[in-house]
């Protein structure tokens, strides 16, 4: 029996824009507000394709200060589908976002920030995607 970490089940933000947050990762990324357990803390659980992929635990009653971006993880990445139609999504909705291709052409990518300055990587099987491919980049989106 071999041993393997799996696949990203989800990922948590502690925050003190929990409306702003879940606005933004409804209206923005297309996830649910859905069901959560009845935790003695407030929060959201928000879902894609039926998983609860992003955890929001809101820490306004608390005075755990609120951090600037998300520390030393640099970004969270999804392997999604639609990548013309979340490019005119993220234009409509006036949000900064940055788009490219990974050196090769099999993969592209969008880049967009939440309103805690966590960068959400949006993946894109190229194959599967119609439309202009975006640019290839040389740097890479984690160099600082």
């Amino acid at each position: 029996m071999g041993v393997s970490v799996g696949v990203l089940d989800h990922f948590n933000i502690r925050t003190r824009k929990l409306a702003e947050t879940v606005r933004f990762y409804e209206d923005v990324l297309g996830l649910e507000n859905g069901a959560r357990p009845n935790f003695a803390f407030p929060g959201a659980w928000m879902y894609s394709e039926g998983k609860p992929v992003v955890h929001l635990v809101d820490i306004s009653p608390t005075s755990e200060p609120q951090k600037p971006d998300s520390g030393v993880v640099h970004h969270v990445a999804f392997a999604s589908r639609g990548f013309e139609d979340m490019k005119q999504r993220l234009a409509a909705k006036g949000m900064k976002f940055e788009s490219r291709q990974v050196p090769g052409g099999e993969l592209w990518q969008i880049f967009v920030h939440d309103p805690n300055g966590v960068m959400i990587e949006l993946n894109y099987e190229a194959a599967k995607e119609q439309g202009a491919a975006p640019a290839e980049m040389a740097d890479d989106i984690g160099r600082q």
